[in-house]
């Protein structure tokens, strides 16, 4: 069950990545994160009421506000750095998110065995790397590397606070549907800030309505996703669902690949698969 479910999470967190750089093309990134999380939310909401799951309420459920608030943060910088692309850079990158359980565990006193070791230098090299240093071309904008760093910083949080958020089933859907609350709260705030500064919320033809279902799918499946993996991690061992959920990025690659015809110079790709290397030695070790 652990590898069935984390292998579900790494097909719908890779479609809904590539979903959500698409979109951010045509539709700027903040509505694309406000709707289809606000989606996810009505969605979440629906369940938790059938499900009667407001009584697994407890103080756990601050891990899943506090999620809440970072989640946006991550998403926007994420979608950006898609938007930006090259897909088959950006995604393994954000498989860094990693490291940050693996600095928790240092914190509280745990010291990285020899993999874990090695997993730092091959992502760090990576990272370098999937930049583009090369005689010629042009490289892959710094800005687009910074962006995923700071997507790959927000997703481990998120994913050290949902796991501590709950747990049972009814919890999660209700940890779940906090978050997803929160997200939108966040989200709204800060498109609202943007809108007073003279930014846009529309793409020029108004309201993509022709896009509500990508939006939804996009909503729908990344918190499926959170929820795939926080049963995998449930049923069996972390470092397992850790590993086989960190695959995402291969999906979203293909995808990239087969949608938009999307290829990358040699030691772009060399880097990308080094971090996604790497980001697996992390997680076995």
């Amino acid at each position: 069950m652990t590898a069935l479910f984390a292998l579900t999470t790494s097909l719908l967190w890779g479609l809904a990545d590539f979903g959500g750089g698409l979109l951010t093309r045509r539709t700027p990134a903040l509505t694309v994160v406000v709707v289809s999380q606000a989606i996810a939310a009505a969605v979440l909401g629906a369940i938790v009421a059938a499900t009667g799951a407001w009584s697994a309420a407890e103080p756990r459920l601050w891990f899943a506000f506090a999620a809440g608030l970072v989640g946006p943060i991550a998403l926007l910088a994420f979608y950006k750095a898609l938007a930006l692309g090259p897909m088959g850079v950006v995604s393994p990158l954000a498989t860094l998110s990693v490291v940050v359980p693996v600095g928790v565990g240092l914190f509280l006193g745990e010291r990285p065995g020899l993999l874990q070791l090695a997993g730092i230098a091959v992502a760090v090299g990576g990272v370098v790397l999937a930049g583009g240093p090369q005689l010629r071309g042009a490289p892959v904008e710094r800005r687009t590397v910074l962006l995923t760093l700071v997507a790959a910083l927000g997703f481990g949080t998120v994913f050290a606070l949902i796991g501590e958020a709950s747990t049972t089933v009814a919890g999660l859907y209700l940890s779940l549907f906090v978050q997803r609350l929160t997200n939108v709260a966040v989200g709204g705030a800060v498109l609202a800030v943007s809108l007073r500064r003279g930014g846009s919320a529309l793409p020029e033809g108004g309201f993509p309505y022709r896009s509500l279902p990508a939006l939804a799918f996009v909503g729908l499946a990344d918190v499926a996703a959170n929820g795939t993996y926080a049963l995998a991690a449930q049923h069996g061992p972390v470092t397992v669902a850790a590993v086989l959920a960190s695959l995402y990025p291969v999906v979203t690659a293909l995808a990239a690949r087969g949608f938009l015809s999307e290829r990358l110079r040699a030691v772009q790709a060399a880097g990308a698969g080094l971090a996604l290397v790497g980001t697996v030695l992390l997680a076995t070790g």
